[in-house]
């Protein structure tokens, strides 16, 4: 019985036209091969699972391909004997090295004293030092020379995760590439095509959950779909209820009802529905990102007319709607405040459930105070229209006619100081700087 490939191994990317979300760095490459104008040492760098070595690969296929029109056309055929072994890392003339376990200057030299001698079945000598940023100082300095001027049969190929590690002379005698984060529309599509071509099915949201997860990195989504097929037992059909389990994930429902609680200031309501979502899952620290996330919603549906949001039912969307018309935006903005403040407080916390319930009431307690600003205007309204009334009521009929707009300085004045005041304590009180 044969083992099974994973999927991050089974579709990883062949040739230029299978490389996804790189579109600047495979326009570059195909121009210079059609136009006979490769550089000699490339680095490539991006975060983990975006292609540096798998770009790496394409390469030295690519210019070592048998195939007479390979590098005219950058198209690598794939068939070749060649091409089979620089896929499955076995091409003498194309050397892989790992330099996080190869970090000293012995690895170098051998590199240096194998340069002299010619490629034995390609064209090109091709050196691809994975995670060059762990090499020594010592390990750069030796590379330096040779990387400035190699024979014209040898080509350097560099991949790393810190490019802000590697020196500032090895950078400059390199191309270099910026690998780009994919976004999730096009990891979606993408997962959407290993799919059918898996004969699966999955949710929409599913994959977006799992997009999301990712982070960017094709290799990390592909790695959470094999999981969550597995977890499914391999079905047809992936639900997003499996994924959301599998990443931890607590449902939206129970998230919006626990939202709608703390709106609402009822403490005990609130605790509750936290037990309820608690005995599910123990993982505090996510539920604060979930219940960030869904906040995030509501305030953008609160700040912005007709905003459509991705991913969540119809039913959903109308309850986040209902939910952005309890409060103001600034009583918003102080919730998503104080729940930021509180996740970094609980992934310190040495008892992380009783920091939550504390979180909680905090939350009611600053739901239910007044508008500060608010009830100071108010009370300065009270106060003006008490000095009109004042005034009215005088006897002289000259003060009855009394010009507002040309009131005594002494008024004018109070008006300033009662403005300075209100000013001074927003600036000072808490939960005003919260608020605003």
């Amino acid at each position: 019985m044969s083992s099974y490939l994973v999927l991050a191994r089974k579709y990883r990317p062949q040739n230029f036209a299978e490389l996804i979300g790189q579109e600047v760095l495979v326009k570059t490459l195909t121009n210079a091969m059609r136009n006979n104008r490769l550089h000699h040492g490339y680095i490539l760098t991006g975060i983990r699972g975006v292609g540096k070595t798998t770009t790496a690969r394409i390469i030295a296929k690519t210019l070592n391909c048998l195939d007479p029109n390979a590098i005219s056309n950058s198209m690598a055929c794939g068939i070749c004997d060649n091409c089979k072994s620089i896929s499955s890392s076995h091409h003498q003339d194309v050397i892989e090295i790992d330099a996080a376990s190869r970090t000293g200057i012995d690895g170098i030299r051998e590199i240096i004293d194998s340069i002299a001698y010619a490629p034995v079945m390609a064209k090109y000598k091709i050196y691809i030092i994975d995670e060059v940023h762990m090499l020594s100082n010592q390990a750069f300095n030796a590379l330096l020379k040779t990387l400035e001027e190699p024979p014209v049969n040898v080509k350097f190929i560099f991949a790393t995760t810190e490019i802000r590690k590697v020196p500032v002379t090895i950078l400059s005698r390199c191309q270099r590439f910026d690998l780009r984060r994919l976004d999730e529309l096009e990891i979606i599509d993408h997962l959407k095509n290993i799919l059918a071509k898996e004969n699966f099915q999955a949710e929409n949201h599913a994959l977006t959950l799992i997009a999301k997860a990712s982070e960017g990195s094709v290799r990390d989504s592909l790695s959470l779909l094999d999981q969550a097929l597995a977890i499914n037992n391999h079905q047809q059909l992936l639900l997003v209820d499996v994924v959301e389990k599998m990443l931890g994930l607590t449902d939206n429902n129970k998230i919006i009802d626990l939202l709608s609680e703390i709106f609402s200031g009822n403490t005990q309501n609130v605790i509750n529905h936290f037990y309820d979502i608690y005995s599910l899952t123990s993982d505090l620290s996510q539920l604060i990102l979930d219940m960030l996330e869904m906040l995030h919603k509501i305030i953008v549906c609160k700040a912005i007319t007709d905003y459509k949001i991705q991913a969540i039912s119809p039913t959903q969307h109308s309850k986040i709607n209902e939910l952005a018309l309890k409060l103001s935006l600034a009583s918003l903005m102080k919730i998503w405040h104080l729940l930021m403040k509180a996740k970094t407080e609980i992934d310190l916390a040495s008892n992380q459930k009783n920091s939550f319930e504390i979180m909680l009431i905090k939350l009611c307690h600053a739901v239910s105070l007044p508008d500060l600003q608010k009830i100071l205007l108010d009370i300065r309204s009270d106060n003006l229209n008490k000095n009109e009334v004042d005034l009215s009521a005088t006897s002289s009929p000259m003060l009855k006619n009394f010009d507002h707009e040309n009131q005594p300085s002494d008024l004018h004045a109070n008006n300033e100081n009662e403005s300075e005041i209100i000013a001074e304590i927003m600036r000072n009180f808490p939960q005003a700087k919260l608020a605003n």
